[in-house]
């Protein structure tokens, strides 16, 4: 059989839950299973609406902070820190051994080094004129 090649930027979300469930069954049985959780700690206002916040999950011993992310008013207050350490806590509770994070923000960057992240690599014009960082933490 010759598969037939279909390119889309309009995926159907059925094809891609069907691609990432083969996935993982393969990496579940070349390394064993993930054990992924998902984590999210949110910041809530007065009226519940999120006014920050860090989403990630963890897998395989390591907690991977997908989205972090601080309204105007409460940034340069030491939030960020707060909800690493938050999520750096839970993930050891759940058994993990590090944790890893990347962005394009120098400030972010900047705040992820004085929480102990050590960049590991980098994608210099990721978007242009950033480099997106990669940085990692042992717990």
């Amino acid at each position: 059989m010759t598969p037939e090649i279909e390119l889309s930027e309009t995926p159907d979300e059925a094809d891609l839950a069907a691609l990432g469930a083969a996935l993982a069954a393969f990496n579940a049985a070349d390394v064993g299973p993930s054990g992924q959780r998902k984590l999210a700690i949110l910041l809530r206002g007065g009226a519940g609406e999120v006014v920050g916040g860090l989403s990630g999950y963890t897998a395989w011993g390591w907690l991977y902070v997908q989205w972090l992310w601080l309204s105007e008013p409460l940034r340069g207050q030491g939030w960020a820190g707060r909800l690493l350490s938050l999520a750096e806590a839970e993930a050891r509770t759940r058994g993990c051994h590090g944790a890893w994070i990347d962005t394009f923000s120098p400030v972010a960057r900047g705040v992820y080094r004085r929480a102990g992240y050590q960049e590991f690599g980098s994608l210099p014009g990721f978007p242009m004129g950033r480099t997106r960082s990669f940085l990692q933490k042992p717990l």
